[in-house]
């Protein structure tokens, strides 16, 4: 076994070890060492994916060197490995671009509390990309959940603690719902191994066995995770948890957490349930009618608000649209147009999310579109990093968005019931999109002939205009780039069957 094949088990135990560490360290220390780990796994995970490319094939883990079900199993593959350096990049760029706030915001005897928070969310999120176990999942999904929730609450005012209880209370119902699917599929199979799960499903499947449970089960993790990642009609909870917890948590809930259980449900499509039987199970249908949904309602939320960092919040409810709209299509085009939504997604909301922070900064804290009149002006890298957020959410050509929406369009023609649907509610969801994104960058910079905020110099904040300046060079390096990312995503399902 190659040395480098340990790289997604150090990953996984780095961060959970940095988290404990952390507990005895004095804030500033903490600060450090979180941000070495996630460097530190970020380059693991670099390192692993050019490993993972010359070898073309993934490979299988056993911790402990004992075979299930006495030992537990990693399995990393090129989809595993590149959604791992993704992750590791914006938590990174969100945690700089919100440094500063944080001390504003968060008492500072709690700071040591939020990095080791912030390591415990990025150890479950790589568990859940990693594991080959259904149960060791579920595991590191209620850390994820407790970790994003402490991550909401740790503000401390009456906004964000109500947020964080609508948060654990969703989250804790697509949780139940997901254990409830476990323990089913477990007393159906015998295993908790994906890989073996999925040999027992086919066998039931081609024998007509069981036909019912087993849809119910498919049914109830669906059903859990599409809650936990906020799929519309379960949204409720979003735009507070979003809309009033620290900068960095805005950035990693919306760009990470979610994206987490998404790619957690992808794993579950590919490797628990097999793709052809999930698609024979018409639970696509209802993730391609609510992903509709989602696109409309929640840019018509979006529309509706006069407050920034709500509208991104309940503009992440359409975006969250479009990737189940996508699984919805049932075909593997449409899985690649998600995946990259899902990568897509993920760098331009954190950007948007760290832009509108200096935006509303120079506009005496205010968050108000009227208040921030001529906001781009006052923080002139600010101002740019919202500017191509938004070009990127509506769609403009050498960004990110536009290759999301014309790789969905692709998924679409020549299916013969949801073509007509797709196109059309791509198109309504472009011209909503446009309407309040450009609304709002027509808005930061019209002249303000009024008293205004602080104006913020051009090079007076470096850490914080160099976290934008990267989030942008990701954001197109996406947008210019989109074949051979298309391909690795399309190998790297290729390597969960």
């Amino acid at each position: 076994m190659a040395f480098v094949q340990n790289f997604p088990f150090f990953s996984i135990i780095l961060s959970m070890f940095a988290g404990i560490v952390s507990s005895v360290l004095p804030a500033k220390a903490a600060k450090w060492l979180n941000t070495f780990v996630i460097s530190a796994v970020g380059v693991m995970s670099l390192v692993l994916l050019r490993f993972l490319s010359a070898t073309g094939r993934p490979f299988v883990y056993w911790m402990g060197h004992f075979p299930a079900p006495w030992g537990n199993e990693i399995r990393a593959g090129l989809l595993e490995a590149g959604m791992a350096v993704v992750f590791c990049v914006i938590m990174l760029l969100s945690m700089l671009g919100g440094r500063k706030k944080l001390l504003q915001e968060v008492e500072y005897s709690k700071h040591n509390l939020y990095y080791i928070l912030t390591d415990l969310l990025l150890s479950s999120l790589l568990a859940m990309i990693y594991t080959n176990d259904l149960f060791t999942a579920y595991v590191f999904v209620e850390i994820n959940t407790i970790a994003a929730c402490g991550l909401i609450m740790i503000r401390q005012n009456g906004r964000t603690i109500e947020a964080a209880v609508r948060y654990m209370i969703m989250s804790l119902l697509g949780s139940g719902l997901f254990l409830i699917g476990l323990c089913m599929i477990y007393t159906l199979t015998g295993h908790l191994l994906m890989s073996n799960i999925q040999d027992a499903v086919a066998q039931l499947f081609a024998d007509g066995a069981y036909t019912v449970p087993l849809l119910t089960t498919i049914g109830l993790m669906s059903a859990g995770l599409a809650i936990k990642s906020a799929l519309f009609p379960f949204h409720s909870w979003l735009p507070d948890a979003y809309g009033y917890s620290t900068v960095s948590s805005a950035a990693m809930l919306s760009s990470l957490v979610s994206k987490g259980y998404i790619f957690l449900l992808i794993k579950i499509i590919y490797r628990v349930i097999g793709f052809e039987i999930f698609t024979q199970s018409k639970i696509i249908n209802i993730f391609f009618v609510f992903g509709l949904m989602g696109m409309i309602f929640g840019s018509l939320s979006a529309m509706r608000e006069n407050d920034i960092r709500r509208m991104i919040s309940f503009s992440s409810v359409a975006q969250i649209g479009y990737i189940y709209m996508g699984f919805g299509l049932g075909t593997t085009l449409g899985m690649v147009a998600s995946v990259y939504h899902i990568i897509s997604h993920a760098a331009t909301k954190s950007l948007l999310f760290i832009s509108a922070i200096g935006l509303t900064d120079v506009s005496h804290g205010s968050r108000k579109f009227h208040d921030l009149t001529g906001a781009a002006y006052r923080n002139k890298i600010a101002g740019i990093g919202f500017t191509v957020g938004s070009l990127s959410m509506v769609g403009m050509p050498m960004f990110s968005g536009f290759v999301s929406k014309l790789l969905f369009s692709q998924a679409a023609v020549g299916h013969t019931i949801k073509m007509l649907p797709t196109l059309i509610v791509l198109g309504i969801s472009t011209i909503l999109n446009a309407i309040y994104f450009l609304k709002t960058v027509i808005r930061i910079y019209v002249p303000d002939h009024r008293q205004g905020g602080e104006s913020i110099p051009l090079g007076a904040e470096k850490v914080y205009a160099l976290t934008i300046i990267c989030f942008i060079a990701f954001n197109v390096a996406l947008g210019m780039l989109s074949q051979p990312i298309e391909s690795w995503i399309l190998a790297g399902l290729s390597m969960f069957g």
